[in-house]
């Protein structure tokens, strides 16, 4: 019998990746930012592979290059980043949400400190992600300043251009060995002036 030419062909379902590759993905994007945090952004894949405890094969299905691998761990903090603030103000007054969120930002920029360099060379998926983590970042804590001042968490004459300055200031020389330890330091002497007397 001739096929109906009207009748559009049937498209190949796509398939739900399996649990099991998921749970390598995420583990290897786990041990993928340790390393590149420990080794920096040159880590050996096969080190990566090792410390997964899958093989080189398995990562290399996963993200085809060193390029894609790196640009996958930066989305994925940014997206853990954002996603973030909704079970802070969940779990905790609006002040503290604010404190750990920026304290989650501390160690967002230490990783950003590690790989920002291979996406800022990578002329193709890694440089736009880079250039565009800010979209997702600033709605952020714009949105955690404004609930922890309209909880009277923070003085009522702070706003978001106001933590975002200081954050800026925190963030100098984040390219340094221990920065994060210091800036950890000058957080909590910030939120401490910031809290509503």
């Amino acid at each position: 019998m001739p096929e109906d030419s009207e009748t559009p062909p049937s498209e190949p379902k796509a398939r739900k990746p399996r649990a099991d590759s998921l749970r390598n993905r995420d583990r290897l994007l786990t041990t993928a930012k340790t390393a590149f945090t420990e080794l920096g952004a040159e880590a050996a894949l096969e080190e990566v592979a090792r410390r997964a405890g899958v093989g080189i094969g398995t990562l290399y299905r996963h993200f085809p290059t060193r390029e894609a691998l790196i640009a996958a761990v930066y989305a994925r903090e940014i997206g853990q980043l954002a996603a973030s603030a909704d079970t802070l103000l969940a779990e905790r007054s609006a002040g503290e949400a604010l404190e750990a969120w920026l304290n989650l930002l501390i160690d967002y920029m230490a990783t950003k400190r590690v790989v920002a360099p291979a996406l800022r060379a990578d002329p193709g998926e890694g440089s736009k992600l880079y250039a565009s983590s800010g979209a997702t970042i600033l709605p952020t804590l714009e949105r955690l300043t404004d609930a922890a001042r309209a909880a009277n968490d923070i003085r009522p004459d702070i706003g978001f251009e106001d933590i975002l300055r200081m954050m800026s200031g925190l963030s100098i020389g984040y390219e340094q060995p221990g920065w994060d330890a210091g800036a950890r330091r000058l957080l909590s002497v910030m939120m401490a002036g910031l809290r509503a007397k």
